[in-house]
């Protein structure tokens, strides 16, 4: 694992806001609807602290892992029958070619300008990480997203049903300390939530078609101008829905939750719709253009 993240404030930030939400879900929500000693408090806390650890893994994972070099060798074959597609600039016809990198770049990558280097199927520059998400560090980066909205849903569940109980014993709203705590903790989980269920609606779309973040818009551009010229776009690495998924999360469905990416290959050529499975192909270029991206 290549070292890729560093501390940064954004990095710090989400840290805590895990950690709070954790001891706040575990010894406040769970302790005053259950109570930790009780079975459902024993099997509630064993069940959130085992989602909250694949959570945290996969942050790490993600935030540490390089997503992806381009290798300062590289460069592309045009008479590879085998892999036809080469993506071209659209203003002159040329290869890709990164100015700042001063090397060809490979289909799907982007020069980012805050790694300051051109990154393998880049989707974007996470600032909550402080680190790229591309071809290396994408599954798990996903899976991160799932668990946090789970991990969030599952907070706000017992943080109702605990403020719920508790006035219904005693009467009234939770006093002293505890009600900070469920003020600062309804207020934080709502806001994640909301922000990360429509993260993860979005790359579920994006993961749907095989496509980055980047790509799409490309793409719309793309789509844009095929209508223009009477032709009609279409991405070239969708290869429909399951194999969609299988390039994205791995052949394995019951390591699609896990943080392992060991099957994804090299990053510098990937299948495409074009791909005949009997090994005849048609040669064609797609458009791209050279850009950064950060969010």
């Amino acid at each position: 694992m290549a070292s890729g993240g560093k501390l940064s404030p954004h990095v710090i930030v989400v840290s805590l806001a895990i950690v709070y939400i954790y001891f706040s879900t575990v010894f406040v929500f769970v302790d005053q609807w259950f109570g930790l000693r009780s079975s459902p408090g024993i099997m509630n806390t064993v069940v959130f602290t085992a989602v909250a650890i694949m959570c945290i893994r996969n942050y790490v994972v993600a935030m540490f892992t390089d997503p992806g070099r381009v290798p300062p060798s590289f460069a592309p074959d045009i008479e590879d029958s085998e892999h036809p597609i080469h993506e071209i600039k659209r203003k002159g016809g040329d290869l890709r070619y990164c100015k700042k990198c001063s090397s060809y770049k490979p289909p799907r990558s982007h020069h980012c300008r805050i790694c300051k280097r051109c990154v393998l199927r880049m989707d974007h520059h996470c600032v909550w990480m402080n680190n790229c998400v591309g071809h290396a560090n994408y599954k798990v980066f996903f899976v991160f997203v799932v668990y946090a909205v789970l991990a969030c849903l599952y907070s706000m569940i017992l943080l109702l049903g605990s403020l719920t109980v508790d006035t219904q014993k005693d009467g009234q709203q939770p006093e002293g300390s505890y009600r900070t705590v469920y003020i600062i903790s309804g207020m934080l989980l709502i806001a994640l939530t909301m922000a990360l269920g429509v993260f993860l609606g979005w790359h579920i779309h994006l993961t749907l078609q095989n496509k980055t973040t980047i790509e799409y818009y490309e793409g719309v551009r793309a789509m844009l101008l095929a209508e223009q010229g009477g032709n009609v776009y279409s991405h070239p690495y969708d290869l429909g829905v399951y194999e969609n998924l299988t390039t994205v999360l791995g052949p394995n469905i019951l390591c699609w939750v896990c943080p392992v990416s060991n099957y994804i290959g090299s990053g510098l050529r990937f299948r495409t719709a074009y791909d005949h499975p009997h090994g005849v192909f048609k040669t064609t270029t797609t458009t791209s253009t050279s850009s950064s991206s950060s969010s």
